[in-house]
């Protein structure tokens, strides 16, 4: 009998729903088991992690490992850490900056791959795209918002910002971050892996 799970990441990994829509192909990434207790939900692949296979395997998947307290052998081991983005594959760019993730992977896979780790017990919500799926919020809270109100998200979810570069500056201006949000997001992610 053929493992369930193991079946779905086959049907993710060939699909090509959204083929004619990215530019380099598609190339699912995701990161899934059944033991994680962590659950990342990102935005979608860069380009340097469309080229390497490797989820996160860029400047921005390190500035998440150090705020969440990870190491890289814990973050890349399926059985804690799972990583499944809101587009699985690369969605292109444009003016200078990745496009948002295409809209048809979440609706059509994350439902399954939740389904398929019950050991979840914290998901992070990476960026604006997932919040907006996942938080009971307006559409109109902006990410700073969201973030700010960590502590009323509904239990087991924890919104942060996307670590790109970009992040840098908006951490200047929001010194609330580094001082209330990464202790209790590296405190929620030690609960949630020990």
């Amino acid at each position: 009998m053929k493992d369930p799970l193991a079946a779905l990441l086959a049907e993710i990994r060939g699909c090509a729903v959204c083929a004619a829509h990215l530019a380099l192909g598609p190339r699912p990434i995701v990161q899934i088991a059944a033991g994680a207790r962590l659950v990342i939900i990102g935005q979608a692949p860069g380009a340097k992690v469309h080229a390497s296979g490797v989820p996160w395997q860029d400047d921005s998947g390190e500035r998440l490992r150090e705020w969440t307290g990870l190491s890289a052998a814990s973050f890349y081991d399926a059985e804690q850490v799972a990583l499944l983005p809101m587009g699985f594959c690369y969605p292109g760019a444009a003016q200078g900056a990745d496009l948002p993730p295409r809209p048809e992977c979440a609706p059509l896979w994350h439902a399954r791959a939740l389904a398929a780790m019950p050991q979840c017990r914290l998901t992070l919500l990476v960026g604006l795209h997932a919040q907006r799926r996942y938080l009971d919020a307006p559409r109109a809270l902006t990410l700073t918002q969201a973030v700010r109100a960590f502590r009323d998200a509904p239990p087991g979810c924890f919104p942060l910002p996307h670590p790109s570069w970009r992040s840098t500056g908006w951490m200047r201006r929001n010194p609330w971050f580094a001082a209330e949000v990464l202790p209790a997001l590296r405190a929620a992610v030690g609960a949630a892996l020990g």
